[in-house]
């Protein structure tokens, strides 16, 4: 187990795995302030749940186990992976989401969350590819951790894939081609559209149209290539 210091709120909502942890799944709680994200999250009535919660002030909150399969990712699919949350860590961060008032993530939160997800990955042997959103997992269904999300700083610490920025070559594929390439790189594309925002918003945030532009198509060339180059 982790030696992140924490506290201890038990969620009764998780059962068991089927499969070995190869992934680690980032969402926002979208609910008004933490005391209310975490009431849900323990309640039985929810049928929701995640391993852990970080708090906008750097709190962590332990709630399932991390060898129980917590109910957080909901019908999603990453890689070949249909049962994420079998496969997966879950963490929300505590912020209001786009729903509530959505803002960027307090640098005391982040500060808390990175050691948090360096001690989960070292433990279980997740490679960067497969520390994603909730939106990559989800892409027509959910937004989370959204935009705002420093993955760029995460990436800089080797905890999650950078975004390429260096040596871009648009490979003027066709967006049924780009659409190929992006489920390749992991997205569920039975939405097309839902795949190419989800992608956007994780790799290319300021502009989030669903358009698949020459950008677009550069960036997820050197994703694919064998050692994506970015702001590390």
């Amino acid at each position: 187990m982790t030696d992140v210091p924490m506290i201890e709120t038990p969620s009764p909502n998780f059962d068991e795995r089927t499969s070995p942890v190869s992934m680690l799944v980032l969402h926002y709680t979208g609910m008004r302030d933490a005391q209310s994200a975490v009431a849900w999250l323990a309640s039985p009535e929810s049928k929701v749940s995640a391993h852990y919660v970080v708090c906008e002030d750097g709190q962590i909150i332990r709630m399932v186990d991390e060898a129980k399969r917590a109910w957080h990712a909901g019908r999603s699919h990453w890689r070949g992976i249909n049962d994420v949350n079998s496969a997966s860590i879950g963490i929300e961060i505590v912020n209001p989401g786009h729903e509530w008032g959505y803002r960027p993530f307090p640098q005391a939160q982040i500060g808390a969350l990175i050691p948090l997800i360096h001690d989960i990955v070292q433990r279980h042997g997740i490679t960067r590819g497969n520390i994603v959103g909730h939106s990559d997992v989800a892409p027509a269904r959910k937004q989370d951790p959204g935009e705002l999300f420093p993955w760029g700083q995460l990436a800089r610490l080797r905890l999650a894939l950078p975004r390429p920025t260096r040596n871009l070559m648009d490979p003027l594929w066709t967006d049924s081609a780009f659409l190929l390439a992006l489920e390749r790189f992991g997205y569920d594309i039975a939405e097309p559209q839902a795949a190419v925002i989800a992608f956007q918003r994780r790799f290319r945030p300021e502009l989030i149209d669903g358009v698949i532009d020459g950008e677009c198509r550069a960036i997820l060339l050197a994703l694919l290539l064998p050692k994506p180059r970015g702001d590390e």
